[in-house]
């Protein structure tokens, strides 16, 4: 038996290890990287690793054995495992898509419907479906994004408002689709299914999606494009004719992503409906595209490679950097980061350190909202401040699942906050690694877009007053077991 029992662990015990985390987080993730020259930041699972190196060294000296701190963990993992392996189906999801022609029939056809007098309403939606395809902002942006801000400065369009289109766009399926790694993450850090996860998303993100339409399309006729300018279609016609030389089309190509929308209405079991889409997107490559047996095992392996087209004489770059993508490891470093992180939480769960600091310092959140909107503080707080939603995700969804418990909140209300103000928020931190990304890659800055990303924006709003008023929260599904 350890010599500390679980309930006589102090404020200051539980403190320790998770001050040691933050310690390393601010070295390592805003230090290093801003302020010391020619260095680069922590890898988040070098952090993590020394915060559960941290974490144990303190459980031993608090008189728990080895063999204790290892079933905290193992027990930890074993709630974590089914997610882990979702992680690595999407993988084979987004690599068996792409060799089949799903993906590429979808970029094909979405890029044939920008119409230059609307450029704005058509980068929102194209965006968002190509990420939602995808599952990655940064894939969305890099790609059509850029596809999309070309012909924009072509028919001198407000590239601001175009960049927060796209990146909007992009956000909406990085938080909503099944393939989404910060999807995953949440669902896994708040322990709920991902289905379960996604529906309680639409909440939030649908109203938002339908309102950010709406301004887009207005804002067509506010600031009219010339629409004069159609030739600028014309320079996209390079990687129209490249995707349909690569690739075969018809319609039922559409049945992977229909088996995956049938799961999600039907509430299926996650895994088995995204292996039952990645295998059926691997008999329908042998079908209708010119490729061998080889090209899928690699697909599903290592991912989708535009080599494997012999048949072209030259591939532009761009269709390389659309497509090269997927296969088993596609995921793998969140994978690596989610075993490491639940290494981390699974010690501190030993001697119940989040409970007992989110006790203390959240204190007045007596009632349901006050949690909720304390949840969406600190997870914008911890991602704007650690620059990595998957850290904000861990630390906020460990810190507050017991207290959802008690007060009666379901666990996929803390999942949606996770990315209501998570991930939602990182494109608008100027300092933030993914607003870097995205204003260098569009050639459009924060300062300049960030006023016309209106999906995160209306979307903060929506989360508040959802917490504010209880809609859409299910408290008839929870019996609340503390008092408000």
């Amino acid at each position: 038996m350890s010599k500390t029992p679980v309930n006589k662990v102090t404020f200051l015990q539980a403190l320790f290890p998770v001050l040691g985390l933050v310690v390393i987080l601010v070295y390592g993730l805003i230090i290093r990287p801003l302020f010391q020259e020619g260095k680069d930041a922590f890898p988040l699972e070098i952090v993590f690793l020394t915060a559960a190196v941290i974490a144990i060294a303190q459980l031993t000296w608090l008189g728990f054995s080895w063999q204790e701190v290892q079933d905290s963990i193992v027990k930890k993992l074993a709630k974590a495992f089914p997610t882990i392996l979702i992680l690595f189906t999407i993988g084979m999801i987004i690599g068996s898509w792409i060799v089949s022609g799903t993906i590429p029939m979808m970029i094909y056809y979405g890029i044939k419907i920008i119409h230059p007098g609307y450029i704005y309403v058509i980068s929102f939606l194209v965006a968002s479906v190509f990420s939602t395809c995808t599952g990655t902002s940064w894939g969305s942006v890099g790609t059509v994004g850029i596809v999309l801000i070309g012909v924009a400065a072509t028919i001198n369009a407000d590239l601001a408002i175009t960049a927060g289109a796209i990146i909007g766009g992009a956000f909406f399926g990085d938080k909503m689709s099944p393939l989404s790694d910060t999807t995953n993450v949440a669902a896994l850090a708040a322990e709920v299914p991902l289905w379960d996860h996604i529906q309680s998303m639409m909440y939030t993100t649908m109203p938002s999606a339908f309102l950010t339409t709406v301004i887009y399309f207005v804002l067509g006729f506010v600031y009219p494009v010339d629409a004069s300018g159609a030739e600028a279609v014309a320079q996209t016609q390079v990687i129209l004719d490249g995707i349909g030389t690569m690739f075969n089309f018809n319609i039922l190509l559409l049945l992977p992503v229909a088996i995956v929308l049938y799961g999600s209405i039907k509430r299926k079991a996650t895994l088995p409906v995204l292996v039952t889409s990645s295998f059926s997107a691997c008999i329908l490559a042998f079908i209708f595209q010119q490729t061998t047996a080889a090209d899928v095992v690699q697909s599903l392996y290592k991912g989708y490679d535009t080599s494997m087209a012999v048949w072209m004489t030259s591939i532009p770059e761009d269709l390389a950097t659309l497509f090269n993508r997927g296969g088993l490891y596609e995921l793998s470093e969140p994978v690596v980061i989610s075993i490491i992180v639940f290494i981390y939480v699974g010690a501190i769960d030993k001697i119940d350190a989040m409970p007992i600091l989110v006790d203390r310092v959240f204190g007045f959140a007596k009632s349901r909202a006050a949690t909720i909107l304390a949840t969406l503080a600190s997870t914008s707080f911890i991602n704007a401040f650690t620059s990595n939603q998957m850290a904000a995700s861990f630390i906020v969804g460990e810190a507050f699942h017991k207290n959802y418990d008690r007060k009666g909140i379901p666990r996929k209300v803390l999942s949606r906050s996770l990315e209501d103000s998570g991930t939602m928020i990182e494109n608008l931190i100027p300092w933030h690694t993914t607003a870097i990304f995205m204003g260098a890659t569009l050639g459009v800055s924060v300062a300049e877009y960030w006023q016309w990303q209106f999906l995160s924006l209306i979307n903060f709003v929506v989360a508040i007053t959802l917490a504010l008023t209880g809609i859409g929260c299910f408290y008839e599904k929870v019996p609340e077991t503390d008092s408000e």
